[in-house]
């Protein structure tokens, strides 16, 4: 997988793992695997974000080169955004992290549910 030991500032490995620590960021790459749209319709279809926390996350996407802002001339003006061929490289790793969560998820939970129960839950 790679050679860095640890998990160094500088690890790749790091890198990744923050890119997908930030739970919108996978969800709207995910939002966007079928092309462009509209900052409306990423939050009608992803539900629970706000237009605030939608913005951030666009920005970070597009600083890191994985998400593409396109403004329109127009009366009303418009914007939308799309999928790098970086980012689309992105979309087999996170369908496979969601069936991991999919096969996995109940038992995550339950196990969550035994720690609750004894008193060594999550803080």
């Amino acid at each position: 997988m790679t050679t860095d030991h640890g998990f160094l500032a500088d690890c790749r490995a790091r890198l990744a793992f923050d890119l997908l620590a930030n739970t919108w960021n996978a969800v709207l790459v995910w939002a966007l695997r079928d092309g462009p749209s509209r900052p409306g319709e990423l939050r009608e279809r992803i539900g629970g974000i706000s237009p605030k926390v939608l913005t951030e996350t666009l920005r970070r996407l597009q600083s890191d080169g994985l998400v593409e802002r396109r403004a329109y001339a127009g009366s009303p003006p418009r914007v939308e955004y799309t999928l790098t061929g970086l980012g689309r490289t992105l979309l087999e790793p996170i369908e496979a992290f969601g069936a991991w969560a999919f096969e996995h998820g109940e038992d995550v939970m339950a196990a969550r549910d035994r720690a609750e129960a004894t008193g060594h839950g999550r803080d």
